[in-house]
């Protein structure tokens, strides 16, 4: 019997092989529950000032959100607090009927990654980390965090690292593509230099505050042109860390963008990086190879939102040039954008390849093998 599945069915083997999921969202179910993991010394700063971030707004998205807390209408938990927030309902809900072996957490709310303040985003990013390990990884081993840091000080940064980088629970370190400077700067060094002696995945999840409009000319009129500016922003990134040197100088670094408007751009990447270098590679005489060369070698992309075109076998043809090696599955749960892993994939898979998708790519990536 072929082991190749028709591509209109149900992925079965998904939920038989168990899924490796690299986009889950915790929640907090108040802010509260942040706060007393600070140092007593921040709770008059937490309550009096808040979370002075970086964006245009002082209470609110740089663009309204379409959807209430961006959810699925089935995840509010029944106890109460908002999606995401309940341990025993995502397992109900999620980690079980769709047999996840790993889910790593994505915390995108509250975070210290782009708070104002300095020394009180490095507390705040320490905070949510230690609120990870107990309300998420120690009570349920299915689940890994990621070590949230306060980027733009890269000193703060290492320190976090070096506290938490040996702990089984947490598989990667988590950085918004939009920092306050092209993110392979040599200012940020010493984070991703942090990270390759830990043997810690990077991961850029798409999104992030850093006081300018998301897009090279000004806030976009509408949500819909705001959430296609994901992928010039992951673009945006590897450029940077390819064309700075980054990759080259770690080259045992491992690189996950996560929600990245798909990945049926990365092939056009590379193909004009790899054009422009044969023209002017002279002026980065430290990128030694082609562009895509790197592309394939130290870059993993997260495959939600999974890219549909007309004809399914487009999607494959992605995926042949990026690697079968490259890709990682995710949900995204519990956001509205959620891909079922049954359905998310609508071109035919052999069970090798649906092994590696599923799985097996996640536990090389994040170093869990």
């Amino acid at each position: 019997m072929s082991d190749v599945v028709e591509a209109r069915r149900p992925i079965e083997a998904a939920s038989k092989l168990g899924i490796f999921d690299s986009d889950i969202h915790p929640t907090p179910k108040s802010s509260s529950e942040i706060r007393r993991f600070l140092p007593a010394k921040w709770h008059d700063h937490f309550d009096h000032y808040g979370s002075f971030t970086r964006k245009p707004f002082a209470s609110a998205h740089s663009f309204p959100r379409a959807i209430r807390e961006l959810s699925r209408r089935d995840a509010w938990p029944p106890s109460g607090g908002p999606p995401g927030s309940d341990l025993a309902f995502m397992q109900e809900h999620h980690l079980n009927p769709h047999n996840v072996e790993c889910g790593v957490l994505q915390v995108l709310s509250p975070s210290g990654t782009k708070l104002r303040h300095p020394g009180f985003g490095a507390a705040m990013c320490s905070a949510v980390n230690d609120w990870q390990v107990e309300a998420w990884t120690s009570r349920e081993r299915r689940l890994k965090g990621s070590i949230v840091l306060p980027q733009e000080d890269a000193r703060a940064s290492v320190q976090e690292i070096d506290r938490l980088g040996k702990m089984e629970d947490f598989c990667q370190i988590f950085l918004s593509p939009r920092g306050d400077e092209p993110l392979g700067r040599p200012r940020y060094w010493p984070i991703y230099e942090a990270a390759e002696a830990l043997d810690l995945a990077v991961a850029f999840h798409v999104g992030g505050e850093n006081g300018f409009a998301v897009t090279g000319s000004g806030h976009p009129s509408f949500f819909f042109e705001q959430r296609e500016s994901h992928v010039p922003a992951a673009e945006a990134v590897i450029t940077s860390l390819i064309l700075e040197g980054v990759v080259e100088r770690f080259p045992k670094l491992r690189i996950i963008t996560v929600e990245a408007g798909g990945i049926g751009w990365v092939p056009a990447l590379g193909w004009r990086l790899d054009h422009a270098w044969k023209r002017m590679g002279a002026e980065v005489p430290h990128v030694k190879q082609p562009p895509s060369d790197y592309l394939k070698r130290s870059f993993w992309f997260t495959s939600q939102p999974v890219d549909e075109p007309e004809d399914p076998d487009h999607l494959r043809h992605v995926f042949d040039w990026i690697g079968w090696g490259k890709i990682l599955f995710a949900t995204d749960y519990p956001h509205w954008d959620f891909d079922d892993p049954k359905y998310a994939i609508k071109f035919a898979m052999s069970a090798s390849e649906k092994q590696m998708f599923f799985r097996d790519n996640a536990r090389i990536a994040y170093g869990t093998v």
